[in-house]
């Protein structure tokens, strides 16, 4: 392509815009997406950005699997989406956010929008591009307003509730100097701990995932600079350093955390904690100890980030994975409280300025509000 009118250092920029949105894609190698549902009022310029999550592929046979998936690619996934709780549209159920514009970024690259590999083996056509559908999707926006934000959140739940630590500073550096930036995590602070039977198999599964994704030169060189790249796939290394301010939303003992990092199936042959990660009242007092010493190096991790007077903090004793998703979870009657506070109310008053939430829960089975999920054998996904 020749753009004779252009100087050569804009040309040069301009060159490197096309490479990313040309080369942009899911598993597949289908084009990325997202949902939009504009904003208005007071909040026509504010954008909240909510980043899918749905776990990571670590290997060909894994990532093969999950390419012919709404995880995978573009081709499998709604054209319309229902937007609720975080995204919902209605004062009611939404209150400090139901005007901004509001946008879901589709999932689907399997590396919590970190990877990026060059080549393409043709004999699995797989493409390892989720850095560049980061940035490829938040251009498109920057073109279609959020240049002009004056407030700007970006969230996720589970893998983009990771992908929002990681991206939580270059986000903000995409934006002009007087906005107002702010990161909200959702299930996304994922330990990094032994299993049951001793074994660092969640630290083994991200070295994979960092591996095949070609993740190191897209994560946090505050943490790469100090840790090997798999370390900082874990936001307890990585979270200290984030410049941008950052709300930390989180069950102490979050179910898929329970389900595959603590008891995963590798580690639990025989099935006994099965009964336990379908329902938290089904766990023996031997499997509930195990629980609670989780939940304290849980605790230990989040408070060895500092208290913060930007920092905000919702950790809840619920068995649950997601609560901004979960219209019951995030703003209802009976949603679950800290300090007489919603999660809503917490993550719009840090957002706002009105009030700093900081508060951790009393161990379960202290908290009447929780809404422990109980999952049935078929809802327990492949990590």
């Amino acid at each position: 392509l020749a753009f004779p009118f252009l100087n050569e250092c804009f040309k040069k920029k301009f060159m490197l815009f096309l490479f990313v949105i040309f080369t942009a894609v899911c598993l597949d190698g289908s084009p990325p997406a997202y949902h939009i549902d504009r904003g208005s009022g007071t909040g026509i310029n504010s954008w909240l950005i909510q980043l899918e999550g749905g776990g990571w592929c670590h290997n060909v046979t894994n990532c093969i699997s999950r390419m012919h998936t709404k995880l995978g690619s573009s081709k499998k996934m709604v054209e319309n989406l229902a937007f609720s709780a975080i995204l919902s549209n209605k004062e009611q159920r939404n209150p400090d956010f139901y005007n901004w514009n509001r946008v879901k970024v589709r999932y689907c690259d399997g590396s919590s929008f970190t990877g990026d590999v060059k080549t393409v083996n043709p004999a699995t056509n797989l493409h390892f591009r989720g850095a560049r559908v980061w940035l490829a999707v938040m251009q498109e926006l920057l073109a279609k307003g959020m240049r002009n934000a004056e407030n700007a959140v970006l969230s996720g739940c589970s893998a983009g509730g990771l992908a929002s630590l990681m991206h939580c500073d270059s986000f903000r550096a995409l934006l002009p100097m007087g906005t107002n930036v702010k990161c909200l995590s959702d299930a996304g602070f994922f330990l990094n701990t032994r299993d049951v039977s001793g074994a660092q198999y969640i630290k083994s599964y991200f070295n994979d995932v960092v591996t095949l994704h070609g993740s190191a030169k897209n994560l946090p060189r505050s943490c790469t600079s100090r840790l090997t790249p798999a370390m900082c796939f874990f936001p307890q290394y990585v979270a200290r350093q984030i410049r941008t301010p950052v709300f930390v939303l989180n069950a102490a003992y979050d179910s898929w955390q329970i389900k595959n990092i603590l008891a995963p199936r590798a580690a639990d042959p025989e099935g006994k904690w099965q009964s336990c990660q379908l329902d938290i009242k089904n766990c023996q007092r031997s499997q509930l100890k195990v629980m609670q010493d989780f939940r304290l190096e849980f605790l230990s991790a989040v408070i060895g980030l500092g208290r913060s007077a930007s920092r905000g903090m919702f950790i809840d004793s619920c068995y649950t994975h997601c609560q901004t998703e979960t219209q019951t979870s995030w703003f209802w009657q009976d949603s679950p409280i800290l300090n007489r506070t919603t999660i809503a109310k917490a993550v719009g008053d840090w957002v706002y300025d009105r009030n700093l939430f900081q508060k951790i829960d009393c161990p379960y089975p202290c908290n009447p509000t929780c809404h422990h999920r109980v999952f049935t054998p078929q809802d327990a996904p492949p990590i």
